[in-house]
């Protein structure tokens, strides 16, 4: 739909993520149905909304939790590969998705938030200059920001630094696995150019495949996680995940 779309371009994101907790119980009481399910709180729908900045990806946005294809996959790979739901970490959460906030902090965990903008996040701060004392998290998700930052190094470096020795962490971003080579031009800053060019009107770059090179060179251990690979087919459609999709999943020895 492109009201969608239009609301997405036009709305700064501080206030949609405000208005999104008063529309979504409606929208998912509109859509209830059988044919898809969100696996995070296994509510299911006749369809799922579409999502998309430049290009409309449709039934891919779960009316309940409002996540996305990656969301669900991240969900999935924690339940089922990881101790996240059962043993007790201290985690830093940057810019925290609100399919996951609610439920994260419920768990048995030592849990902290943090942004630059969001209005959902417990702490206001800038991933270039963490206000964390070195070796802080055992855990650190930090999903779709780094393609938001001017000095991306400087942020992943920042992350590595306050994450513990033995730590874990997935950092998701958009990425064009068919590119060999990051592009990026820091003279491109009209929006309307950069969601043309980078998929987004505040994104400054589309990641490639050496994104995950570029995270070992800063000291991670990086796994390229395939995790759809583990999913039937069957399920793949019905939580509506992206097949072939790459979890990086990076850890700090």
């Amino acid at each position: 739909m492109k009201i969608f779309k239009i609301i997405l371009n036009r709305v700064p994101r501080p206030l949609l993520i405000k208005l999104s907790y008063v529309v979504r119980p409606l929208i998912a009481f509109y859509l209830k149905g059988n044919k898809y399910t969100d696996p995070i709180d296994n509510k299911s729908f006749r369809k799922f909304l579409p999502y998309g900045y430049q290009v409309q990806r449709q039934n891919v946005l779960s009316p309940s939790t409002l996540s996305l294809e990656r969301h669900r996959l991240l969900w999935l790979y924690l339940t089922n590969e990881t101790d996240f739901f059962t043993s007790k970490k201290k985690v830093l959460h940057m810019a925290p998705e609100q399919c996951f906030l609610a439920r994260f902090r419920k768990l048995n965990h030592d849990y902290k938030t943090a942004d630059l903008d969001s209005p959902i996040a417990d702490v206001k701060a800038d991933i270039i200059n963490l206000p964390f004392n070195d070796n802080s998290f055992d855990v650190i998700f930090c999903n779709h920001v780094l393609e938001h930052v001017q000095d991306d190094t400087k942020a992943m470096k920042e992350l590595f630094r306050v994450m513990k020795k033995g730590g874990m962490g997935i950092f998701q971003v958009p990425q064009d696995l068919n590119r060999d080579i990051t592009f990026e031009d820091n003279s491109i800053t009209d929006p309307k150019e950069r969601a043309k060019i980078f998929g987004q009107y505040d994104h400054v770059r589309v990641y490639g495949r050496d994104y995950f090179d570029k995270l070992r060179s800063i000291g991670f251990n990086v796994e390229e996680v395939n995790y759809s690979q583990k999913i039937s087919s069957e399920l793949l459609s019905r939580y509506r995940l992206m097949e072939g999709e790459l979890l990086p999943v990076v850890f700090k020895n």
